[in-house]
């Protein structure tokens, strides 16, 4: 058996295991769980999907990894575009974003640091949005007008 099919193999048991762990935390219900009588329950579902994420993740960086030094231009492709991320955050933190003291409604204080991160995680939203919005309506006009 190949690589490729144990992998959907093991992803097909993970989702279904997943739905079947869903099923019992919304069985529990929003008041069970605020009463705190499933709390457990909820709890260790909710570490075994932290411990899944992790293991997906990590599994992902692996196979990225292999797959771009594999190929020379692969990696200097992918180096260049992580770059322009960076880059791209740089910018938005460092030019775009403004930060202030705000209260929050619970009392506790964000700092300027803190508010500045949010705001230039918001203008990285939207760039890479806009980017992406731009790069699919580009390419979409370019398949429409060759043919």
């Amino acid at each position: 058996m190949d690589l490729q099919k144990l992998l959907k193999i093991i992803a097909a048991t993970v989702g279904v295991v997943s739905i079947s762990f869903l099923t019992i935390v919304i069985s529990a219900g929003d008041e069970a769980i605020k009463a705190g009588s499933s709390s457990s329950t909820v709890n260790t579902y909710m570490f075994l999907a932290y411990f899944v994420l992790a293991v997906t993740v990590l599994l992902v960086i692996i196979f990225t990894i292999l797959n771009i030094t594999s190929n020379a231009s692969s990696f200097k492709s992918t180096l260049a575009f992580v770059g322009a991320f960076f880059l791209l955050a740089f910018i938005c933190y460092f030019v775009l974003a403004s930060g202030s003291e705000v209260t929050l409604k619970n009392g506790s204080i964000l700092t300027v640091n803190e508010s500045k991160l949010v705001g230039a995680g918001l203008y990285l939203f939207y760039m890479l949005a806009f980017i992406a919005g731009g790069t699919m309506l580009f390419f979409g006009l370019k398949k429409s007008f060759n043919k």
